[in-house]
């Protein structure tokens, strides 16, 4: 008892530590991201944590098995570089069986790991997507900063500063490209505007007050003007639908099943079951490609155990295109996983083999 819970508490402070620091890395460069497309006017700057809140479940997919693999190639590496490995199987404990004493973290973390990939990813991915969305048909008047022009869509918009009260804008230069051929663009000069709340939410709503409207067809001299005290412009854009179909990523696993029959669902609901059993796939890894001399240091193999992990996932990605496409059957996820399970088994166990078929060989050679 002693022996699992220093174990657990070494592996799941290594774990916590290299997580925490990969998804503050894939975190800060998503920021930076998004900061560029609210400096565009694109997004709003009071939603980007937000947006970043809803994919964090999606990036912990990909980086929970990572961290926990590095987390246990550092203690397993740290244990033969200080010699309490030898010293532990001197005591008659195996790499089996300190494999064993790691069961209840494993069944937590792939617990942790299933919720992720069949719950909490596909909602974080559609409430992200909803959320673009939104931000995407929001009315240019929601967009504009004093001094900054604003183009969304077919609107260009202009607004020289606040009114002192904040509520209005002043000096407004409104641009409106032509959706057809035969339509004119229309350019309209005010001196104020005000935003009016639409109830219905399907439009934004602008009171321009003492301006121009110009009616102009590129190309061509002519244009018509008038002048008016009081003009309501009404915006128009679709209405924000619930994102359920436009991506898998963002389809709940109970409709995916429903979907069975469709090649790209099995492809994914093949990996979302996949992603948990690859920690597993990651403790039988760990115990052959963590053995150093002391001498060594335990980085040694560290980079070339992280990247023959990667390979596992890699080839579950490669594997869900060819099954989304028809090439493959869903059982090729199963084959990939039992194949580096495989792997990891032969080099546990490779030196008990080399000696059977060492005493084999002699056997028959007498």
């Amino acid at each position: 008892m002693i022996l699992r819970r220093y174990l657990i508490r070494e592996v799941l402070g290594s774990t916590l530590a290299v997580t925490g620091l990969l998804t503050f890395i894939m975190i800060g460069g998503r920021l930076i991201r998004y900061f560029g497309v609210a400096a565009q006017g694109k997004m709003d700057v009071s939603v980007l944590f937000l947006v970043v809140a809803y994919r964090l479940p999606d990036f912990l997919t990909l980086i929970l098995p990572l961290g926990f693999f590095i987390g246990l190639m550092l203690v397993f590496g740290r244990l033969y570089v200080d010699h309490e490995m030898a010293v532990l199987n001197g005591s008659g404990v195996s790499h089996g069986q300190l494999a064993r004493l790691l069961t209840p973290i494993v069944a937590v973390l792939i617990a942790f790991q299933a919720a992720l990939t069949l719950y909490l990813a596909p909602w974080g991915n559609r409430q992200f997507d909803n959320l673009l969305m939104a931000q995407a048909v929001r009315g240019g008047f929601d967009l504009v900063k004093p001094g900054e022009f604003v183009s969304r869509g077919q609107y260009t918009i202009y607004a020289s500063s606040f009114t002192p009260d904040h509520k209005d804008l002043q000096d407004i230069f409104f641009y409106q490209r032509a959706s057809k051929a035969d339509k004119p663009d229309v350019m309209i000069l005010a001196k104020q505007a005000r935003r009016i709340v639409d109830p219905e939410g399907k439009s934004s709503i602008v009171g321009l007050q003492q301006g121009r409207r110009y009616e102009i067809r590129p190309g061509m001299a002519r244009y018509s003007q008038s002048e008016f005290d009081y003009y309501r412009l009404r915006i128009t854009h679709d209405a924000v639908d619930e994102v359920e179909n436009s991506r898998l990523e963002v389809v709940s696993t109970a409709r995916l099943r429903q979907r069975w029959a469709e090649a790209p669902v099995r492809a994914e609901l093949g990996w979302r079951v996949s992603m948990p059993l690859v920690l597993a796939v990651a403790v039988l890894l760990t115990i052959p490609l963590s053995r150093v001399n002391p001498r060594q240091g335990r980085y040694l193999r560290l980079f070339p155990a992280i990247l023959l992990f990667a390979s596992c996932v890699i080839a579950l990605m490669a594997v869900k295109t060819r099954i989304s496409k028809e090439k493959l059957d869903s059982a090729a996820y199963a084959m990939v996983l039992l194949a580096y399970a495989g792997f990891a088994l032969f080099l546990i166990y490779k030196d008990q083999l080399l000696l059977w078929v060492s005493s084999r060989r002699a056997g028959v050679a007498k």
